[in-house]
C-alpha cells in the first residue's frame, strides 16, 4: 500500500490518501480514526485491513504532497555506506584532514533535526547566509513499525513498517566546520521526503530496489540498496543496542557515490538546480533550489 500525506489548501491542515494503482489519491478522513500518518503506523494492526478495503473514496483534488511522516518523531541517519561513497568522501577531506578511506568498523550514525523535513516537490533553502557548498544525497529511507530496544539483526525486518526516499541535503562547510554533522544536515529544508510511504509488504526485498539522482537531467547517483556496507538488519540492531526506537522512527540507510564533493572541482548546487532523488517502486523527489514561499 502507498500511503500520503496531503495539505488541504482551503482548510491548510494535513489528510491521509492512499494512492491508487490509477494514480489517483483517496481521501482517508473518516476511514480510521488516526487521521496521520504516524498515528496509522502506531496502530497498524488494526487499521491496515480497512485502509486497504475501503473503496469509493472521494478523489483528492489537486493535492499538494506534504512530506509522507511531516514531522518524524526520530530522524536517524548513517553515513558513509556504499563503499565508492567512501572513498570519494574520504579524498574530499570533509571528513579528517587525513583523507581516509577505510571502511568503517562499525555503522557512522548521526540525527537529522526531525524539523528539516520538507516535502517531496518543495523548495530547498540554499542558505546563502551560511553556507556556499550545497550537496544532495538520495537514500533509502527505513519506517520502524513496532519499536523496541535490543533488536537482534534476525528480527530486524519484523520492526520494519515501510520505506520512503530522503534527500539527505548537506551544507558541506558546515559540516567541516564544525567537525559534527547534526547542523550541516538539519537546516531547515534539508530533508525532502517522500512521495510517499510504501508498506513493507509491497516493496518485499529491499535489497532489490535501486537508488538514483540526478541534477538537472544529469545522472549523479545510481547504485543498488544491496551495495549496503551496513544492511538494514545491522543498522536496525546497531541502533536498538541502547536506544528504543519508536513506531514511526526513519533511518535513512546512507548514500551512493555521485555527491557533489565526489567531483574534481566539487559540483555543489546551486539557486535553480534540480534534484530528483528516485528509488525503484518508491517514486521520486523532485526538488528546485530556491528560498521557500
Amino acid at each position: 500500500m502507498k500511503l500520503v500525506t496531503v495539505l488541504d489548501p482551503q482548510t491548510h491542515k494535513t489528510t491521509l490518501g492512499r494512492l491508487d494503482s490509477d494514480n489517483t489519491i483517496r481521501d482517508l478522513t473518516g476511514v480510521v480514526e488516526q487521521n496521520t500518518m504516524l498515528g496509522v503506523i502506531d496502530a497498524w494492526d488494526d487499521v491496515a485491513s480497512a485502509l486497504e478495503a475501503a473503496d469509493g473514496l472521494p478523489v483528492v483534488s489537486e493535492p499538494r504532497l506534504c512530506a509522507p511522516i511531516p514531522l518524524p518523531r526520530n530522524l536517524y541517519a548513517v553515513g558513509k555506506n556504499y563503499h565508492d561513497h567512501v572513498r570519494e568522501f574520504g579524498r574530499s577531506g570533509y571528513d579528517s584532514p587525513d583523507l581516509s578511506t577505510d571502511i568503517p568498523a562499525v555503522p557512522v550514525i548521526f540525527s537529522k533535526v526531525p524539523a528539516s523535513a520538507t516535502g517531496p516537490y518543495d523548495a530547498i533553502d540554499p542558505h546563502l547566509d551560511i553556507t556556499a557548498e550545497l550537496d544532495y544525497e538520495a537514500e533509502l529511507a527505513v519506517i520502524i513499525g513496532p519499536g523496541g530496544r535490543g533488536i537482534p539483526r534476525e528480527a530486524a525486518m519484523d520492526h520494519v513498517w515501510g520505506y520512503t526516499i530522503i534527500n539527505d541535503v548537506t551544507a558541506r562547510d558546515q559540516q567541516h566546520d564544525h567537525q559534527q554533522w547534526l547542523i550541516g544536515k538539519s537546516l531547515d529544508t534539508f530533508a525532502p521526503m517522500g512521495p510517499y510511504a510504501v508498506t513493507a509488504d509491497e516493496v518485499g526485498d529491499p535489497t532489490r530496489l535501486e537508488v538514483s539522482a540526478t541534477v538537472n537531467g544529469e545522472l549523479r547517483q545510481k547504485a543498488p540498496v544491496a551495495d549496503l556496507i551496513f544492511d538494514i538488519p545491522e543498522l536496525i540492531s546497531t541502533l536498538s543496542a541502547g536506544i528504543t526506537l519508536r513506531s514511526g522512527d526513519i533511518i535513512a540507510t546512507g548514500t551512493p557515490a555521485g555527491v557533489g564533493i565526489g567531483f574534481t572541482p566539487p559540483r555543489f548546487l546551486e539557486t535553480g538546480d534540480v534534484v530528483e532523488c528516485a528509488i525503484s517502486g518508491l517514486g521520486s523527489l523532485r526538488n528546485t533550489v530556491s528560498h521557500p514561499a
